[in-house]
């Protein structure tokens, strides 16, 4: 792998780790309804966000965060507070060489692990501090970090899993299979994807508190934009539902996938009946329909709404549940995120059962940055695992993009690969100095003017 030249090598070899920055973002996505679900009416899209600082002299940082809609924002950040003392003093040659030694010691130390384990907010933060080094590494390689992981030697990769609880699946010696074989034909898919990118789906048109006209405008703008497949929020009120789906096949016409999204809204019973009463509509998939923990749920589900398929994944917290979805052959669609598990080297994992288990990936994203982050991990699988886009697309929501220094960009409804070295995770200062909260500019002045429930979104 390339390396990014320091200002000599005795720099190089005593550079460390100086400090974990962390900073509360908020946007006030709530004000326009943006990002509303059955579950979720009232998000303000936020980021627990971490800067990660060297002395090494060239000027690359690792930026990291985990997303939240809003008021659990403190408790995120200070869960990433906590592994400060973890991060500062370390060698960054040691980390950049070996991310997974950061990964390890996190999920490895024993206070921390009786807080999850490897589950819930804390692992979360790890997730975070984790991207952050693999940030980090990718620029000082001086490659966007898809190609840092597609161009990496396969026994490395390996090494960079975690395969205690899903050995039973997927042993190291099958993953090294997978990475070997996806290597044919691995320069050409980078091409490819250079020159065409990576198919992307919309689900701008389909948040629950858009207006039918609003859904109508957006859905006709996504099929201009050159999206194949669209999606729709569901489960709060089964009428409203089936005018909705009703009016979004009307606008898009046959030949346009359109999934639908419950978030968790259901009991098993009840997302069978609420699914099926809308498969006349045509829904590729119903995603979310009951609890992310209910594996043998799932599984009863999809044996009943069948040939719609079942997707889940953006609240999976780990790779556990992720493997027995994967064996009770609980879903058609695997949907992981960027900021939910540990990190690059869980999310290695689980592309890497997904493969083993011939389960398509279609990411979550939207949010705050995770689809500047979602389309590395799809890109690296296409180029060096799954060689195939067939059946997949990352999500995407025109949300916020403009905040990041590298942003997700979009042509002919596909994702265009970043070149920008690094994970795509960096903030623009400015977007930090407004949206900090309580005391960026915008927040400050919402706060002092008492209109934290009514201010308007600044242009």
């Amino acid at each position: 792998m390339k390396g990014t030249p320091l200002s000599s090598p005795s720099a190089a070899a005593a550079a460390r780790i100086t400090a974990l920055d962390t900073y509360d973002i908020r946007f006030p996505t709530s004000r326009e309804l943006d990002g509303s679900d059955a579950m979720n009416p009232d998000p303000d899209y936020s980021a627990a966000y971490l800067v990660l600082r060297t002395d090494a002299g060239d000027g690359l940082e690792g930026h990291g965060f985990t997303f939240t809609i809003g008021r659990g924002n403190d408790v995120q950040v200070a869960a990433i507070e906590a592994l400060r003392p973890y991060l500062v003093g370390r060698s960054v040659a040691e980390v950049c060489a070996d991310p997974g030694s950061v990964y390890r010691d996190l999920n490895g130390d024993s206070q921390l692990r009786w807080l999850g384990p490897e589950k819930g907010v804390m692992h979360m933060a790890v997730g975070a501090v984790v991207n952050a080094v693999w940030d980090l590494a990718a620029k000082r390689a001086g490659l966007p970090l898809w190609r840092f992981l597609a161009e990496a030697e396969p026994e490395w990769l390996v090494s960079q899993v975690d395969f205690r609880y899903i050995a039973d699946a997927l042993t190291p010696e099958q993953a090294l299979g997978l990475l070997q074989r996806g290597r044919d034909g691995a320069a050409r898919r980078t091409a490819e994807l250079t020159a065409t990118g990576y198919p992307a789906y919309t689900t701008s048109p389909g948040w629950l508190g858009y207006s039918d006209e609003k859904l109508v405008r957006l859905a006709t703008k996504a099929l201009d934009d050159g999206f194949r497949q669209i999606k729709l929020k569901v489960g709060a009120d089964l009428a409203d539902d089936v005018r909705r789906c009703r009016t979004a096949r009307a606008t898009i016409g046959p030949d346009v996938r359109m999934a639908i999204d419950a978030n968790q809204r259901w009991n098993v019973d009840e997302a069978v009946a609420w699914t099926n009463a809308l498969a006349e509509f045509d829904p590729y998939w119903i995603e979310e329909p009951t609890s992310p923990d209910d594996v043998l749920g799932h599984a009863a589900i999809r044996a009943r709404v069948a040939p719609i398929r079942v997707a889940t994944g953006e609240h999976v917290q780990n790779r556990v549940v992720f493997k027995q979805l994967l064996q009770a052959g609980a879903i058609d669609v695997l949907q992981l995120d960027s900021t939910r598990v540990g990190g690059v080297n869980e999310n290695l994992a689980i592309l890497l059962l997904a493969a083993a288990f011939g389960i398509p990936v279609c990411p979550h994203a939207g949010g705050v940055g995770l689809c500047e982050l979602v389309r590395h991990l799809s890109m690296f699988d296409y180029v060096a695992l799954s060689g195939s886009t067939e059946g997949r697309a990352i999500e995407f929501a025109d949300h916020l993009h403009e905040h990041f220094v590298d942003p997700a960009v979009i042509r002919d409804g596909h994702y265009v690969a970043p070149t920008l070295p690094g994970f795509s995770a960096a903030l623009r200062p400015e977007a930090i100095d407004t949206f900090r909260y309580p005391d960026g500019v915008f927040w400050a002045e919402d706060l002092a003017q008492g209109q934290i429930e009514t201010a308007e979104v600044p242009a």
